[in-house]
């Protein structure tokens, strides 16, 4: 494999870069925390603009045609600045969730917008018995006459207090945990019988409960094929990992550097303490838990781009291997990195702090070491039986 970036690669890379130098000092990053929308709408509009929103969707979509290892620049550089803008949600789970699934109406009608930074989109996948399993759904829709009833609640849905739409799993067949009968469906956010409690999560995201209490909605309101969404959920999360596992390197990039810059600062006996034998040793470590991580990441975005047809076991075992490697690099580098400042770290004074609580909601997101674990070696055995 060639992990090196291509020109244009490059360019990208850099403009990601100057907008995180520009807009992303701590002191503004408070700011757009602290604000009740939680996020930038000039940002977003300034997205649009430069064409990221556009990034992963097919030229005759409307986007760029962009591949899993040109998201993956833009992530890592967004990982370096602590990016809150709904870039996930919007683009990289509903966007691609519309594409994959949608019908060309359907597509017509709201990647255009997307794109130009005119609407927002949520997913709703995660219920509050599922924990990380994807097929472990309650919410049901119930066919009528002119269209569908859907009831139930979705939990910890990352921006969809900001969302115009919000994309959710829905049971139409089978049990609970059955991987056949699922279905996609698409409401408005301020369809009649949807309510939204809104929060802000450990790390400076904006998340919901959502509650959808016997909603109706259009026939054309469901996504793909009815009863067999599973396996375009599935495939749209990984590329999600795989994303957030470059977000989660630029994150421990800054980490080793803000650590690296503190150490050489802080002064015990009459020395830096970076100057100790040990804390340089502990450094190296940290380095190279980060350096590991890269190559994985970038591992897992060209294997994506690589896979052809269904995403198969294969693709499963290197999105699972990387999100486990990812995890265990997070936890140690963001714990390392306030170790090493002590517990100043952790005051919201000093940038070490959100890091570390972003890299820590990286690792439980979208299933944690010990899920993945699990899945990467029961596609394992799947592939070897």
């Amino acid at each position: 494999m060639d992990f090196e970036l291509s020109s244009e690669q490059i360019l990208l890379k850099d403009s990601v870069d100057r907008f995180v130098q520009d807009n992303y000092e701590l002191a503004a990053r408070h700011n757009l925390v602290a604000s009740d929308q939680g996020f930038s709408s000039d940002h977003w509009a300034l997205f649009a603009e430069m064409g990221w929103l556009g990034l992963p969707f097919a030229e005759e979509s409307g986007g760029y045609g962009g591949s899993n290892v040109d998201v993956a620049v833009v992530m890592e550089s967004f990982g370096e600045g602590l990016v809150v803008e709904p870039y996930v949600a919007t683009v990289l789970l509903g966007g691609r969730l519309l594409d994959m699934a949608g019908t060309s109406d359907q597509k017509a009608a709201i990647l255009g917008p997307l794109i130009d930074g005119k609407m927002q989109l949520a997913f709703g996948y995660s219920e509050p018995q599922s924990r990380f399993d994807l097929f472990d759904v309650t919410t049901r829709a119930r066919a009528e006459a002119d269209g569908w009833v859907i009831d139930g609640h979705k939990a910890l849905v990352y921006h969809a207090g900001s969302a115009d739409k919000i994309i959710v799993t829905c049971r139409t067949g089978g049990d609970q945990r059955d991987r056949d009968g699922i279905s996609l469906f698409m409401v408005d956010s301020d369809a009649k019988g949807l309510s939204r409690k809104s929060y802000r999560t450990l790390d400076g995201q904006r998340a919901s409960e959502v509650v959808l209490d016997d909603i109706s909605v259009d026939k054309d309101a469901l996504l793909g094929v009815e009863g067999q969404a599973f396996a375009v959920v599935e495939k749209v999360i990984d590329l999600a990992i795989c994303a957030t596992s470059a977000e989660a390197v630029g994150a421990m990039r800054r980490v080793n550097q803000i650590t690296i810059d503190y150490v050489k600062t802080r002064e015990q006996f009459g020395a830096p303490i970076g100057s100790n034998q040990v804390i340089k040793h502990r450094l190296a470590d940290m380095l190279i838990e980060a350096e590991q991580s890269k190559a994985m990441a970038d591992m897992a975005a060209m294997r994506a781009d690589m896979a052809i047809g269904t995403w198969g076991d294969e693709q499963v075992q290197t999105t699972s291997a990387t999100k486990v490697r990812i995890g265990e690099a997070a936890k140690f580098v963001g714990e390392q990195g306030i170790q090493l400042h002590g517990g100043i770290g952790m005051t919201d004074e000093y940038a070490i702090g959100h890091y570390y609580k972003r890299l820590q909601t990286i690792d439980k997101l979208f299933g944690n070491v010990d899920y993945h674990l699990r899945r990467f070696s029961d596609a394992r055995q799947k592939r070897h039986k």
